[in-house]
């Protein structure tokens, strides 16, 4: 059996030979992300070992891969002390962890501070100094641009993140400091995403990002609430994309080595405004309600939007997927 779907949509995805069957653990499997990258590993023919508590994430979104011979789930948190030790006596064989499991929330860290820095930060210590013991040859972390803070310098370059930098939530600011100890690790590398959108993304959810309500909005045939005036811009990258990017790390799939040992931006370095985007799906939804347009939101950064030199110029890795034809992926026309 094959597992195929909507992510590995613009993905050279190639098969592998049995004998390069890889053991791949993702933590937050049932995540929106998280369930996109074990259909990509399955349709490689690697084994993969999922973990998820379901805090965030939802069973319906591993439908296409639960019953899979190559797959295996274990309901728990990673904040479980040992967990990967666990796990790896019963799969002595990982070679790949992708930690994409966190709270993800902005908000929600602000409000749990403490929480937030237990499963964000001391969870991802733990869990890459076990990857250490294990042997594992990537241990590959799911960073974020908001690791960047407010910093108006643009595009984002990786080196822009040091001391000076001021993070303006918990969320932030543990998922820089699990950056730091992951690109300073032999088997490390940290992958700093920007806006991702796609299929499986729950708009109703409080973590999901503007291009999920927006067409949740759009299809209701209701208007658009925009913030401000809409000038802001984003960097937003498709899923099918990211899935690629973290091929790319682990040097598998297309990629026939691994990234380096680092930290690299995971982007377009194509910026759209609130705006542009708005009227896209709009124009995709065949929506002609006038947009509405609310008070700016106090914090929201105006601009952001990536560099990808680090990670072209050290593999092939390459957005594929604009974003007109992404959206149409995600809204599914």
């Amino acid at each position: 059996m094959v597992v195929t779907g909507r992510p590995c949509d613009g993905m050279n995805i190639l098969k592998v030979g049995a004998g390069m069957k890889k053991e791949c653990l993702i933590t937050g499997v049932a995540g929106f992300v998280g369930s996109h990258l074990a259909e990509a590993l399955l349709a490689l023919n690697h084994k993969v070992i999922g973990v998820d508590n379901f805090f965030s994430g939802y069973r319906e979104n591993m439908t296409s891969f639960e019953s899979h011979p190559d797959f295996s789930f274990h309901e728990c948190s990673v904040e479980e002390p040992g967990l990967l030790g666990r796990i790896g006596r019963e799969h002595p064989g990982i070679d790949a962890c992708f930690h994409l499991a966190a709270i993800v929330s902005v908000p929600y860290s602000v409000e749990h501070e403490a929480e937030t820095m237990r499963v964000n930060w001391e969870a991802t210590e733990r869990l890459l100094a076990d990857a250490e013991d294990l042997g594992c040859s990537r241990f590959v972390f799911a960073g974020s641009a908001a690791e960047y803070g407010e910093d108006d310098r643009l595009p984002l370059l990786e080196s822009y993140v040091g001391q000076e930098t001021i993070h303006v939530s918990p969320y932030g600011r543990a998922k820089h400091l699990s950056t730091q100890r992951v690109a300073s690790s032999p088997i490390g590398v940290a992958l700093r995403f920007f806006n991702i959108y796609g299929p499986r993304q729950d708009p109703k959810s409080p973590y999901s990002g503007v291009i999920s309500r927006f067409i949740d909005f759009a299809l209701a045939r209701e208007p658009l609430n925009i913030f401000g005036d809409g000038g802001q811009t984003r960097d937003f990258i498709y899923v099918g994309d990211v899935v690629s990017a973290y091929l790319a790390a682990a040097g598998l799939g297309e990629f026939e080595a691994p990234l380096p040992t680092g930290v690299y931006n995971v982007g377009t370095g194509v910026g759209t405004s609130i705006l542009e985007l708005a009227d896209a799906i709009r124009d995709l939804t065949g929506n002609v309600l006038p947009h509405r347009f609310l008070p700016e939101r106090a914090g929201d950064i105006r601009h952001s939007l990536a560099s990808i030199e680090a990670i072209q110029g050290h593999s092939h890795w390459s957005p594929g997927v604009g974003l007109r034809e992404g959206l149409r992926r995600t809204i599914g026309r």
